[in-house]
């Protein structure tokens, strides 16, 4: 392990070498904050109309920092369903991030469990997606992926800040276009991964499967069953997307 990897004490020094690559996972942070910030305004704003005062907005967004099951949880909330329903709901929509996370494992199994806790309570769609695309032509370093899941997550609770103080005053987000925000920025991601073939037509297969599962089984589970089927059918299909 690298001296810039470690998990260091308040009372520490930090080596000048962090400073580079955090600063590096700041830009690359750029791109997501553009989208968190309308989306996560959005959020504030669902959330004081669903009866959350501005601090219970706020924290959570600090604590739980999901934008699809933050705003699943609020509305829920304002239609008067139970917590416990709340809560069950909302671990469905997430458990994506298992997915997330083992395919981070090769990537990151060096590090110290805590830095690795620290990190896993940091991921979303968006900051995996770019740190994935990262790591596959460059060395992990924990500076860079902090840099990138802080800055990805201050924006996100700024923003839902803001349009907590906003309240009611905004009324419905769609007429602002709030409600594109989050699809535009997968748009984005799912681009900036589109290097091959391969990549290509397992994006386009996860595509097919989600759209044809969602309409055979409603739910939360199309994103997980899809992204599954089309990985392992992309590794089969691996040998003959190359030779076109």
């Amino acid at each position: 392990m690298q001296p810039q990897d470690e998990v260091l004490p308040r009372d520490v020094t930090v080596p000048v070498e962090i400073a580079p690559l955090m600063w590096q996972g700041v830009r690359a942070a750029l791109p997501i904050v553009l989208g968190y910030l309308p989306l996560g305004f959005a959020y504030g704003v669902l959330a004081r109309e669903a009866g959350f005062n501005l601090w219970e907005t706020v924290l959570m967004s600090v604590l739980l920092y999901a934008g699809s099951g933050q705003f699943i949880a609020v509305s829920m909330f304002g239609s008067g369903v139970t917590a416990a329903a709340i809560i069950f709901t909302v671990f469905l929509v997430n458990l994506r991030h298992l997915l997330f996370s083992a395919s981070l494992v090769p990537h990151l199994r060096r590090f110290r469990p805590a830095a690795l806790a620290l990190l896993a309570a940091e991921i979303t769609d968006e900051t995996f997606a770019v740190a994935i695309n990262h790591y596959s032509d460059h060395e992990a370093h924990l500076p860079y992926h902090f840099g990138l899941n802080l800055t990805a997550h201050f924006s996100w609770v700024l923003a839902s800040l803001l349009g907590g103080l906003a309240g009611n005053l905004m009324g419905d987000p769609a007429r602002f276009g709030f409600n594109f925000a989050l699809p535009a920025m997968f748009i984005i991601l799912l681009v900036m991964q589109l290097k091959d073939k391969q990549t290509l037509v397992v994006a386009a297969l996860a595509a097919l499967f989600s759209v044809v599962i969602a309409l055979l089984w409603p739910g939360s589970w199309n994103i997980i069953l899809a992204t599954v089927i089309a990985a392992t059918l992309g590794v089969i299909l691996e040998p003959w997307t190359g030779k076109f």
